[in-house]
């Protein structure tokens, strides 16, 4: 048994910002998982509809792997990624980093993973390895799905070499921290301001607070356009809250990381910023639950309801941004 000391499995809700965690504590830089997610502008929204899924997929944050590299850039830190093609290979990248003592994330399909408790494919899922022995892989995950826990060598191989959306090829990386690092509270206003100029500035209609305005239009239509409506709509539900693709969880994060920066900056369009995704958060678990009652009792007036308050949240969110862009 190979094993990195000193992992350390929190309570955290977020893939990426738990691993990204799990690595940046090794090397010292102890941040919560607010700060984490905000540093490296995640907040996001994206309404994407294909005619192969059930229901569209709302996603609150941005593409998977997208906020470590702009943590990364943002605090001057060396991010190193491997990918290949290879099962030999893939497996020789992550061991010589646990053999060498450093644990390493992976970006994997969850789908694959023994631990799993929702088996759907999603391939941007992140995790932190930092074992490993003749059978088994050592992971930290979300307190979700269990914080420190294992699977099988086979299973991490398939999750790993996955094809599909989101998916990467076996993609493995490291982070290390410069020999003069940048203070990180010196970056949170070129932060705040990247994240809601990307959101406020989205190229098409399916992004940002227009993606917000889109889904409010489109949400309405769910009941006649899912395949089993019992089934497909309290699982979108579900993932919005617990998953945070496109519920509160993303909007708390930010919501907390706004309030983290308030206490360290007295500035009112920070107090402004942090008070209206404070608003957000609530009302989207709000959009949540009557989507989920809408499957369970196949009443569509939920869903209109649900579509007012996505009106609203569409203004709420684009004003709060236009608010944070200006510090």
């Amino acid at each position: 048994m190979t094993i990195v000391k000193g992992v350390e499995a929190r309570d955290t809700q977020h893939c990426e910002t738990t691993a990204l965690g799990v690595l940046l504590r090794h090397e010292g830089l102890d941040l919560s998982e607010p700060m984490l997610f905000g540093l490296g502008s995640g907040l996001s929204f994206v309404y994407w509809d294909s005619k192969a899924m059930a229901v569209p997929f709302l996603g609150g944050r941005v593409r998977p792997f997208e906020l470590t590299g702009n943590l990364a850039a943002r605090l001057g830190l060396t991010l190193r990624t491997e990918e290949t093609t290879s099962p030999r290979r893939a497996w020789a990248n992550v061991a010589a980093q646990i053999d060498a003592g450093r644990p390493v994330g992976l970006q994997l399909d969850s789908y694959h993973l023994d631990y799993f408790r929702s088996k759907v494919h999603f391939g941007g899922h992140v995790v932190a390895m930092y074992g490993y022995d003749e059978h088994d892989a050592y992971l930290v995950d979300t307190g979700p799905q269990g914080g420190a826990v294992r699977t099988s060598r086979a299973g991490l191989a398939e999750a790993r070499a996955a094809r599909g959306p989101m998916t990467a090829r076996s993609r493995s990386f490291t982070i290390a921290l410069p020999a003069h690092p940048v203070p990180w509270q010196e970056r949170l206003v070129p932060a705040i301001t990247a994240c809601a100029a990307a959101f406020l500035a989205a190229p098409i209609a399916n992004l940002g607070h227009r993606g917000i305005e889109k889904a409010a239009r489109q949400v309405p239509t769910w009941l006649s356009r899912a395949e089993q409506p019992q089934r497909d709509l309290p699982q979108t539900a579900l993932l919005m809250e617990r998953a945070g693709t496109g519920g509160a969880l993303f909007r708390a994060l930010y919501r907390d990381f706004l309030g983290e920066c308030a206490g360290l900056i007295d500035d009112g369009g920070l107090r402004t910023g942090h008070r209206l995704y404070g608003e957000a958060a609530v009302m989207w678990t709000d959009v949540a639950a009557l989507i989920a009652k809408a499957g369970e009792t196949g009443d569509a007036a939920h869903l209109d309801q649900a579509g007012a308050i996505l009106h609203d949240l569409a203004r709420i969110e684009s004003e709060a941004m236009h608010v944070l862009r200006r510090l």
